[in-house]
């Protein structure tokens, strides 16, 4: 390729690059910046390519160095349950009160987008986060196994039952008013008298 090539091949890429900056920019300052909106098609078109491209390449190419057992399986349904429901929902469908106000959204983590990562990338991302999304990094909160385990629980999470996510309910963390809500179910079942419930 001679230099006068390359030199029109990257003044072609810089002039895309301008481009698409300024539509980015058009858009946001036509939108605002809240994240009630749902993003475009090229954004997350854009989003996605860049996740991608920000995952090393050894990380993406790292397989799961843990067996797929019940145990396995059962442990990383009970982290889930206690760490990542309350975001992405027991069912991986992202449908809580929280995930849909995310920008961009929370995922459902049973289609293809999430699907279709290999082992080491949703490993990636589960241990070191996303920035610019609410996806925390769990790289030092976790230890390495538990990580693994979760992305096994991930790859099952399209074929998850109604009985295991009735079982992943119980371990869900309540909140302070949920906590005192159910308090005053159990007084009231213990037949506690009202002025006597909290």
């Amino acid at each position: 390729m001679s230099w006068a090539t390359a030199g029109k091949i990257l003044l072609a890429l810089l002039v895309l690059t301008i481009v698409a900056i300024a539509a980015a920019i058009g858009m946001t300052m036509q939108r605002g910046i809240s994240a009630r909106a749902e993003p475009a098609a090229m954004e997350s078109t854009l989003a996605l390519s860049l996740r991608r491209l920000a995952i090393p390449r050894a990380a993406r190419n790292l397989r799961n160095p843990l067996p797929l057992t019940p145990q396995v399986l059962q442990e990383g349904r009970d982290h889930f349950a206690d760490h990542c429901a309350s975001c992405h929902g027991n069912d991986g469908s992202g449908r809580t009160e929280m995930g849909p106000n995310f920008y961009p959204r929370t995922p459902n983590m049973r289609e293809p987008r999430t699907q279709q990562l290999s082992d080491g990338e949703i490993f990636y991302i589960v241990k070191n986060g996303v920035r610019f999304t609410g996806m925390p990094a769990w790289g030092d909160e976790h230890d390495v196994e538990d990580n693994w385990k979760l992305v096994h629980f991930i790859r099952h999470l399209p074929q998850i039952t109604p009985a295991e996510i009735e079982e992943m309910k119980r371990m869900n963390p309540l909140s302070a008013h949920e906590r005192e809500e159910q308090k005053e179910d159990q007084q009231f079942l213990e037949g506690a008298p009202k002025s006597e419930r909290h």
